[in-house]
């Protein structure tokens, strides 16, 4: 079994990226405090860069007049985006497909996942920027517009990047559902329909798709490609993995991981040879979530080279699963 150490510890994550000027210090700048090895930057026309030692790995970007916030690219160890906006050969029809996003099909009965439509999720607040030498983090809140002009839904997500070894790494989604303050259904509850799109969807680079690049579909439970008795297609499983070329000669990929307090948990994943994975929440059944009482959610995306053993990612899954899920605070 492949036991190679997970997170960098902080001493590790230092010497990741540590220049000459931390080695030796600043001695013509005695006050100086180390600079963060990772970092969140807020960038112009409302796009918000990841970075470790200085390398772009993510970049968030929350434009009103999107439909929704996403996130592209997600950067490999070989320094190109293991994911890609829409998809290779339908980009109109699935042109919501923006690398990893937040969406649902159905929200009070209204759908949030396609492209163009009334229904739109809309940012809100960026409520905090955090680095860190081990992480760094950006909290967001976003509204859930309606057709008929009014929030339906809210939602509250953190998205925190990790380092790991050899230039592998971790992004954790944090999500919070809420009823709308002002309530739009008698009782002011909102309810997530029965539906496999939902909440939460990564578009994979054309190459690293089964039907175009000849890469590997795989889950938790030992399944492996899409249809069949033995295929990952709608499949409940902790984690389904996407790997394949990126470079020639060189294999990467992204592991999708659900974690065990999340209430779909085994959650079905909703997965295409075509390059395209999603955890669904709400296949099988409808979800109501009542004021005041938020639906939390965790989820998280490991970035690795090569093609990982199970038991690898399985390592990844429990440290993982270790975390709390817990409300995120408003400042």
């Amino acid at each position: 079994m492949n036991r190679r150490p997970l997170l960098l510890s902080t001493f590790a994550a230092l010497a990741f990226a540590a220049g000459p000027a931390r080695a030796q210090g600043l001695p013509e700048l005695p006050a100086a405090k180390p600079v963060p090895v990772v970092q969140v930057l807020p960038l112009p026309d409302d796009q918000t860069s990841f970075t470790v030692g200085g390398r772009e790995v993510a970049r968030y970007w929350f434009a009103p007049r999107q439909e929704r916030p996403f996130v592209y690219p997600i950067i490999g160890a070989s320094g190109r985006s293991l994911t890609r906006m829409g998809h290779p050969r339908d980009p109109v029809g699935h042109g919501h497909h923006n690398s990893f996003w937040v969406a649902h099909q159905s929200v009070d009965g209204e759908n949030y996942w396609e492209d163009p439509g009334a229904p739109r999720i809309v940012p809100r607040k960026i409520l905090r920027y955090d680095d860190g030498d081990a992480e760094a983090a950006i909290t967001s809140d976003n509204d859930w517009v309606g057709a008929d002009g009014r929030v339906h839904m809210t939602d509250r997500r953190r998205m925190t990047v990790r380092p790991m070894k050899d230039g592998e790494w971790l992004l954790t989604l944090d999500l919070q559902f809420r009823a709308p303050d002002t309530p739009v259904n008698p009782g002011g509850s909102v309810v997530l329909g029965d539906t496999a799109f939902g909440p939460v969807a990564v578009r994979m680079a054309k190459t690293i798709g089964v039907a175009d690049g000849g890469g590997r579909l795989r889950n938790s439970e030992g399944n492996e490609d899409e249809q069949g008795p033995n295929g990952c297609f709608r499949k409940p499983a902790r984690w389904v993995d996407y790997s394949g070329p990126i470079v020639e000669g060189v294999a990467e990929g992204i592991t999708l991981l659900d974690h065990p307090a999340n209430p779909s948990h085994p959650s079905p994943f909703h997965v295409r040879r075509d390059g395209w994975m999603g955890a669904a929440l709400t296949f099988g059944g409808a979800r109501t979530i009542e004021p005041g009482k938020p639906l939390l959610l965790r989820y998280a995306l490991y970035v690795h080279r090569g093609v990982p053993t199970p038991q690898t990612i399985d390592a990844v899954w429990t440290e993982f699963a270790k975390g709390r899920v817990e409300p995120l605070p408003a400042k």
